[in-house]
């Protein structure tokens, strides 16, 4: 039989706490381990249903809110208003203070897409958009494509599209067996139609400090490549799997709502607007369609470190209360930074529309595709 493929991680990255199941096959964190977080991070606190279950995704249309918008950001930027607009780097990332998400109107709301498309990840801070609640923020995310439920985190109670990642309360040495737990990834990169516009923001900071997020920037990384390796790679299409992240879930006792998919992607795709990106990543990207084993490892190797040694292609966002980031899953990467004191716990919520399935070239965008449904033995779902 074949063997069963998971990652191995510590602890602190999934959390420490303490579940207890009821009744009725909920999972949630203990009383002991839910008293550490703060008041306002309580409603964010992640539950599992056991009993909660999703067909895989369809193939459905999506129409880049970014491309209606109003390129000079009149709605978003508005020149009479006290906003302050600051670049993190020359081509990744900006910070702006002035404008409060919760306000925008619909345009004002394309307009954020456009600018997260054009920068990757936008900075918010003073924000009243973590304390709507998570029913708020599914319902502020729908306006930027079908919001995307996670097939194996934990969720807000009766709010499944937000996706809850509680890390730490434990007081396991986290590198007992690793070096460094950084790990780039593009979130969901397996699904047919893998996220784009994304709302991140971390309601429990680490008492110690630490626990940034560190972006990369997927489009330059594709830029900085020699004209005669960019053809290499043209026509070239990498296998992206969820199969790990299941079997993951399954080993710790976790739930998996959705049975892992398996899907095809261009290594280098073209958004809406026109970049090229590269696009595979440590997280789910397991093998390059049609190439031997050494062969995909040798260039999946060389591209992955690529983007995670280029430290002038990347940011580093340091959380503060009430800090909101707005990124686009397409054209970044991204990893957490487990720096902090373990034994504090660290609460990050994520909320994010689907885009559109990735595409090599923009004539095939929104031509269907089927989701494929892994079925092969190394998914340990498949072995009951």
């Amino acid at each position: 039989m074949s063997p069963v493929r998971y990652n191995v991680v510590p602890k602190a990255l999934y959390s420490g706490s303490k579940l207890v199941t009821n009744e009725k096959g909920i999972v949630s964190v203990d009383e002991s381990s839910a008293k550490k977080v703060n008041a306002d991070s309580e409603v964010y606190l992640p539950t599992w249903n056991k009993n909660e279950h999703y067909e895989p995704y369809k193939f459905h249309e999506h129409h880049d809110p970014a491309l209606r918008a109003d390129k000079e950001l009149s709605n978003l930027l508005p020149k009479d208003a006290e906003i302050e607009v600051n670049n993190l780097s020359p081509k990744l990332g900006t910070e702006i203070s002035g404008v409060q998400l919760s306000e925008l109107t619909d345009a004002g709301k394309d307009e954020l897409a456009l600018l997260a498309s054009q920068r990757g990840v936008l900075v918010f801070r003073d924000q009243d958009f973590i304390s709507k609640g998570p029913k708020y923020l599914t319902e502020y995310t729908k306006h930027f494509g079908n919001v995307h439920i996670h097939p194996t985190s934990g969720a807000p109670k009766d709010v499944p599209d937000v996706h809850v990642v509680l890390s730490g309360d434990t007081k396991e040495d986290v590198f007992a067996k690793r070096t460094n737990l950084v790990q780039f990834h593009s979130d969901v990169s397996y699904e047919l139609q893998p996220t784009a516009v994304s709302f991140l923001a971390v309601t429990n900071i680490p008492t110690s400090g630490g626990g940034d997020t560190v972006f990369a920037n997927n489009v330059e990384a594709y830029n900085r490549l020699s004209p005669l390796f960019k053809e290499r790679l043209q026509g070239l299409e990498a296998v992206h799997s969820a199969v790990e992240q299941a079997n993951f879930s399954i080993v710790k006792g976790g739930v998996v709502k959705r049975a892992p998919v398996e899907n095809h992607h261009p290594v280098v795709r073209q958004t809406p607007s026109g970049q090229k990106v590269l696009y595979i990543n440590k997280g789910f990207t397991r093998s390059i369609v049609g190439y031997k084993q050494e062969e995909s490892e040798y260039l999946l190797n060389f591209l992955i470190d690529h983007i995670y040694k280029s430290h002038d292609l990347q940011i580093r966002v340091n959380w503060k209360p009430n800090t909101v980031v707005v990124f686009d899953n397409r054209i970044v990467s991204h990893s957490a930074i487990l720096d902090f004191d373990t034994s504090d716990p660290r609460l990050i919520i994520r909320v994010a529309a689907q885009g559109e399935r990735p595409v090599a070239d923009l004539k095939d965008l929104n031509k269907p595709d089927e989701n494929r449904v892994f079925e092969g033995p190394e998914y340990l779902g498949n072995r009951v």
